[in-house]
């Protein structure tokens, strides 16, 4: 399918995106006929049902409008056993059960046959939530700091990358543009890119607070704002589903490939992250040095403890440990700070309702749900269990010595996904965060990825030894 006939030219577009906001006016717990009715009158014709599966890829199922009813009651099956770490082939029917709230209609397409999305949850037959569900993962936790008296609220900044294609559409690594931190046109080549999934956001309910060029050529970022925890992992999946789209509709691949491209930074997915009881921030003490809470310091006092377990989730590809190397404004060390970049946890400068910690370590590529579970899971850990974190190091860790390091008492993250995966095996806390199904199906996909890659002979080996022994 080309862009011109996937996109709707630039008037329709616009009129488009106007009706699809309507998905925003159903409020909070919308009934199915509400969703009905609002279908016929937008004439939408089509809805997916998506979902995600355990190594945070989206998936859909497309149902016609005959069958708009039997979605809304949760009743779509789908064969589970197709998708990777689901069920067995003898087990394979799973049901899709939607969060009504997630009803949108994309800002594209024929305005006579529109498509909607609504994001599901995966239940068993007998409609038992499926253990495997990465969403449910994320709504256990979130139970779990509900239980506590907290409100998690999150926000995240995915950076990603703009390729050129080939002459058949494929993807290359020739970014599509020269420019660097903050560059305008002409310089910077992804405006209008950038511009079309702004208003392709917005359309879909989205709050977009700056969107702007990045530190490598081609390198690019759009922020929203934050969310409660399940609601930011459900925007992030859009998001990102938003932005490959209109890369296509410009001729370009969209990639959130962690480090693409060898010598210049690469893609993170810094997670801002805060907790609030009656409605205030209980990260907030005026009066407390930093004036940030004990229960704050707790909270960075968790993620530090578990954070070479964390890892393996929140940076889950070979390729994610190429970013995490010195050198190229990635964490290296298990560390804490204020202001300063250098650490794996920052707490930047806003006080009152704007206190938080920013994790700097996951990358786009992680599954949203579990990299989000495992994060709170550690951080609420670290307040049960009244975790120090340590003094803040407010220098440049990059530039410390090993003796510096020594005193500090400063870990450093794993170098290679094995190790991470070694790291999560030995984390209890991560193991009963994710539940059996879950962890022992990532394990195993994990280390399956990681001995491909050990027994790969790359083209740097060749170039390296190939003539010299």
């Amino acid at each position: 399918m080309t862009p011109d006939t996937m996109f709707a030219a630039p008037t329709e577009h616009a009129e488009a995106a106007r009706y699809a906001t309507y998905g925003l006016q159903l409020g909070t717990d919308p009934d199915p006929g509400a969703i009905m009715k609002l279908c016929r009158e937008l004439n939408v014709r089509f809805m997916r049902l998506t979902f995600t599966d355990i190594l945070g890829h989206t998936k859909n199922v497309e149902v016609p409008a005959s069958q708009f009813q039997k979605a809304l009651d949760g009743e779509i099956l789908f064969d589970g056993s197709s998708i990777k770490g689901f069920v067995r082939i003898e087990e394979s029917d799973m049901l899709l059960k939607p969060d009504l709230e997630t009803f949108r209609v994309f800002p594209w397409g024929n305005p006579e046959a529109r498509v909607a999305r609504l994001i599901c949850d995966v239940h068993n037959p007998d409609g038992r939530p499926f253990a495997g569900d990465p969403r449910l993962c994320l709504r256990r936790v979130v139970a779990r700091a509900a239980e506590m008296g907290y409100v998690v609220n999150t926000g995240v900044e995915a950076e990603f990358f703009l390729f050129q294609t080939d002459e058949n559409g494929g993807a290359t690594t020739i970014t599509h543009d020269s420019a660097g931190y903050f560059d305008l046109t002409p310089v910077d080549l992804g405006e209008k890119a950038r511009r079309m999934i702004v208003n392709d956001l917005e359309a879909m309910g989205f709050e977009v607070e700056a969107a702007h060029h990045e530190v490598a050529p081609g390198q690019h970022e759009i922020d929203f704002k934050y969310e409660e925890a399940l609601r930011t992992a459900d925007d992030l999946t859009t998001f990102r589903f938003i932005v490959r789209n209109a890369a296509l509709a410009h001729g370009l691949h969209a990639t959130f490939m962690p480090k693409p491209i060898f010598g210049q930074n690469g893609s993170g997915m810094h997670t801002h992250q805060s907790l609030f009881m009656n409605g205030e921030n209980i990260f907030f003490d005026a009066d407390a040095e930093y004036q940030i809470s004990d229960t704050m310091r707790y909270y960075i006092g968790g993620l530090k403890q578990h954070a070479k377990a964390v890892a393996a989730i929140t940076n889950p590809l070979v390729n994610s440990y190429k970013r995490l190397v010195p050198g190229y404004e990635a964490p290296v060390d298990i560390a804490w700070s204020q202001r300063n970049r250098s650490p794996m946890i920052r707490v930047p400068d806003r006080r009152g309702v704007g206190t938080r910690v920013e994790f700097r370590m996951p990358d786009p590529a992680c599954n949203p749900y579990l990299a989000l579970a495992v994060q709170l899971a550690a951080g609420l850990d670290g307040i049960e269990r009244q975790v120090d974190p340590g003094p803040p190091i407010d220098t440049n860790v990059w530039e410390l010595s090993a003796e510096e390091r020594a005193r500090y008492q400063m870990e450093s993250l794993p170098a290679n996904l094995g190790e991470a995966i070694v790291e999560m095996e030995k984390d209890d806390l991560i193991r009963n965060t994710l539940g059996e199904h879950l962890f022992d199906n990532y394990v195993h996909a994990k280390r399956q990825e990681w001995a491909e890659n050990i027994a790969q002979v790359t083209r740097w080996e060749l170039d390296r030894y190939l003539t010299t022994y």
